[in-house]
């Protein structure tokens, strides 16, 4: 594989990841009181704090456990049976800490860990299957805990405040 292309493949993951994805957790957590952060509408949703945790295990479980070189000791279920609460500041940091470390991995990475074959999850994938996977599935959780914040606090959260999106050039 074209290490330029492997390259830009990278810092375009850890964009969208370490970058947008860390920025937009945040500020939602910010906009949240504790309460909202555990609320659940129903038993087959999930409250932010629980996306917050499925994240954390997910990356972990993907990330640094095929391409970190980690054992993997994810508990899946504890991420949607925690009802919280868990701190506001402790959530904060836990997303600090693994993306920042999602991040350091990520800056690692050569093209030819994007070839490479991974065991995870019972799933066998390529690198750049994996970093994709990562990259959907964060933004994915992300637009939910985001609408839930839209729901229970009536706001915009500005996260293309100062662009106009209606240019078409």
């Amino acid at each position: 594989m074209d290490e330029l292309f492997g390259r830009l493949f990278i810092r375009e993951i850890q964009r969208r990841l370490t970058t947008e994805g860390k920025d937009r957790i945040l500020k939602c957590l910010d906009l949240l009181s504790e309460e909202d952060i555990w609320f659940r509408p129903n038993d087959h949703s999930n409250s932010v704090g629980n996306l917050v945790l499925h994240l954390c295990g997910n990356v972990t479980q993907w990330l640094f456990s095929t391409m970190g070189g980690e054992k993997d000791l994810r508990e899946r279920q504890t991420e949607f049976d925690e009802k919280g609460p868990i701190e506001k500041s402790v959530l904060k940091a836990k997303v600090i800490y693994l993306l920042t470390k999602a991040d350091r991995i990520l800056e690692s990475l050569h093209s030819s860990h994007l070839t490479k074959m991974y065991t995870v999850q019972g799933f066998e994938e390529n690198g750049i299957a994996i970093l994709v996977h990562i990259t959907e599935h964060f933004s994915y959780h992300v637009g939910q805990i985001t609408y839930i914040v839209k729901a229970r606090k009536d706001l915009d959260t500005g996260y293309y405040a100062g662009q106009d999106l209606n240019q078409t050039d």
